[in-house]
């Protein structure tokens, strides 16, 4: 969904630079599915054939495929966000205490207000998501017979400019509530230790030059202009390529 300007740093890598500082990284098969999306899983390392969601259902998984495709996609600069395993990272977060937003006070009352003063829905991650994916088929379906997977890419791509836009919203979900649901699990699973489901090659981290769990890496932090050597690893031992 970007655009590349070939006198600057490419945009998906300004992206995770912009991205890293926010994110703490250490902390955190069906007939639906378009052939886009199955051919992206049949080459990655973290989503395949053979993984079973523990949360998301079919129907659910195959929107999942497609929008984390359609945020993050695969281009020259690198892979995309499903062949790192990105929608398993989601899936498995759904399960944990976030997904049922038990890190936050959840309790009333809600009202619009900045991001500084914390969470400002009743719904919790996983509600976001589910409600989000059956309101947006819906929608899909009654605008083009279709759910959102087995849309093109422009067609996927315009959708959430919509939602990101408030320009499509829903009863029972806000569309702007949903995409930034959406945006930020697909930046976490991306940008994550692989132990957590994503960033299965550590890609990301070596599109930004990140030395992940090095204990050596605190030697040459005296010179910061000069690139690290070496490439990452992951807290469970797991090496670059």
């Amino acid at each position: 969904m970007s655009k590349h300007d070939n006198e600057e740093l490419p945009s998906r890598r300004r992206f995770l630079q912009q991205t890293l500082s926010l994110i703490p990284l250490a902390a955190v098969g069906s007939s639906l599915v378009s052939q886009s999306s199955v051919a992206a899983a049949a080459k990655t390392e973290g989503v395949s054939a053979h993984y079973v969601p523990t949360f998301f259902n079919n129907e659910e998984w195959a929107f999942v495929l497609a929008a984390t495709d359609r945020l993050i996609p695969e281009d020259e600069h690198g892979p995309g966000a499903v062949s790192e395993g990105v929608p398993v990272y989601i899936d498995k977060q759904m399960e944990l205490p976030y997904g049922y937003g038990h890190l936050w006070y959840m309790h009333g009352p809600f009202a619009s207000a900045e991001p500084e003063l914390g969470y400002q829905s009743s719904l919790v991650p996983r509600e976001t998501w589910r409600r989000g994916i059956r309101a947006v088929n819906a929608w899909c379906k009654k605008t083009y017979q279709k759910s959102f997977a087995e849309l093109s890419h422009q067609q996927q791509d315009d959708i959430l400019h919509q939602l990101d836009g408030g320009k499509l919203s829903f009863d029972e979900v806000p569309g702007g509530l949903f995409f930034t649901q959406m945006l930020e699990n697909t930046k976490e699973g991306y940008l994550a230790d692989p132990m957590h489901g994503g960033n299965q090659t550590l890609a990301s981290w070596k599109m930004i030059g990140f030395p992940g769990a090095r204990a050596d890496y605190q030697q040459v932090m005296d010179n910061p202009d000069k690139p690290y050597p070496l490439g990452p690893v992951s807290i469970s031992g797991k090496r670059s390529v």
